[in-house]
């Protein structure tokens, strides 16, 4: 709603000439009557009949799109489980945990598997925040807690139902805001003003522990084949510990984030300033990269058989039923007799497109010349959902609508590799391109 009200100020005021003239500016009768005449609503009495008793979207719906005819692809990662991320947001942990098994899993000849608590990581992740406040990724929660098996601290209601839960913290956390501004404005000591905020912490981590349970300190756990057979004996962990033997080493510093983004300058690092996940953590920092690049670095890794977070605007042209994106999926333009031209820098800037959901990048069809035609990702809404919990989207899709891929960078050639290095151009988190995915 912020959003649409910022853009229709902007609009009045540039019909108007000036903030101070308001008569140049209002629906007058002589402006309505010209509306109305232009409009082309009552001009089409089956269509207007169709739309006022029919969804939008069954009546623009190609229906040569409603089934995938060609579901081939010639380069394919191992798979693995579909999860569901019920009613939470939570795609970006589905999304990086997804890969985190998936690299297991293929350092053990795919013969022993893993599944990584949400739950635990996701205590953290709303106590961390409520004590920053922004939102980066998995990376410097993971480095710094740890993980655990998913048998360890399984899912609780609230884990998969997070609205209620975080409507009564953030509440908690706007009163606690007001608290400390007061403290600050009466000249309270730095030692008496972070007293107080540990001790709302202390409540915060309190209320977590009550929806999502408190984060389990050590374990016993086994691992296991395909067939449920032990592999090797059981051994008890600490979080940090379970990490260290199923991840290895840091996570920070063998990865670059590439980002599409046509307003910027290509080839140059970013960073979102004051975007991190914990104090102690990084600032959000990608190379910003034509499509071509990304596409080639993506392509790189998944012939290697390794998976790759990334985040579409999936809420364009998606046939749920289906699990396929197009862009001709729905033909809107048609139905509602006009057009819709904007380029993929002009759908951000008008905060029309972003980046709305992750995924998992597990597969992609190529040409005989080796350019992509189609590509793969396993979703985390459920492997009743879309294609058999994958979605298929064609490489004219993928172009308009992706935007952040993570690259493993033994996949980065060496030129993305010196611009990553570069010195950062700090950018707000308040740009349109930067929200959270759900």
């Amino acid at each position: 709603m912020n959003k649409f009200i910022t853009l229709t100020l902007a609009l009045g005021l540039a019909f108007a000439g000036s903030a101070q003239d308001r008569s140049q500016g209002g629906i007058s009768p002589d402006m309505m009557r010209q509306i109305v005449a232009t409009s082309a609503a009552n001009q089409n009495k089956a269509i207007s009949n169709a739309m006022a008793t029919n969804s939008i979207d069954d009546l623009a719906r190609n229906y040569r799109n409603n089934k995938i005819s060609d579901t081939y692809f010639s380069i394919e990662t191992p798979k693995q489980s579909i999860h569901n991320q019920q009613q939470s947001g939570r795609c970006w942990m589905y999304s990086s945990f997804n890969v985190l098994r998936a690299n297991f899993a293929r350092q053990h000849g795919d013969s022993i598997n893993v599944e990584f608590s949400h739950d635990y990581l996701f205590f953290y992740d709303q106590l961390e925040k409520a004590n920053l406040g922004t939102f980066c990724g998995a990376a410097d929660l993971a480095e710094k807690y740890g993980l655990v098996p998913v048998e360890a601290q399984p899912e609780t209601f609230s884990a998969e139902r997070t609205s209620r839960m975080s409507q009564l913290v953030a509440s908690k956390l706007r009163e606690f805001g007001l608290e400390l501004r007061q403290m600050v404005a009466d000249k309270k000591s730095k030692k008496a003003i972070n007293q107080r905020k540990t001790e709302m912490l202390g409540t915060i981590y309190s209320m977590l522990s009550l929806t999502l349970g408190e984060p389990i300190k050590s374990f016993t756990y086994t691992f296991r084949d395909k067939d449920g057979k032990a592999v090797g004996p059981a051994r008890t962990y600490t979080p940090l510990e379970f990490y260290r033997e199923t991840v290895g080493g840091p996570i920070n510093g063998t990865f670059i984030m590439a980002m599409n983004d046509p307003r910027r300058e290509y080839y140059k690092t970013y960073e979102v300033e004051y975007d991190r996940h914990t104090y102690d953590g990084h600032n959000w920092r990608y190379v910003n990269l034509p499509m071509e690049d990304i596409a080639a670095m993506a392509i790189a890794s998944l012939q290697d058989s390794t998976k790759l977070y990334a985040s579409f605007d999936v809420g364009k042209q998606l046939n749920r039923s289906n699990g396929y994106l197009a862009l001709d999926n729905f033909d809107y333009a048609t139905l509602f007799g006009t057009t819709f031209p904007m380029d993929k820098a002009q759908r951000i800037a008008t905060f029309d497109s972003g980046s709305t959901h992750a995924m998992t990048l597990c597969a992609v069809d190529l040409d005989e010349n080796g350019n992509p035609i189609k590509w793969k990702v396993e979703n985390s809404w459920g492997g009743d959902s879309g294609h058999k919990g994958y979605i298929i989207m064609t490489n004219e899709w993928f172009n308009e609508y992706s935007f952040r891929l993570v690259v493993d960078k033994k996949y980065v050639p060496q030129h993305i590799l010196k611009a990553a290095e570069t010195k950062p151009v700090m950018v707000m988190p308040e740009d349109p391109l930067f929200g959270t995915d759900d």
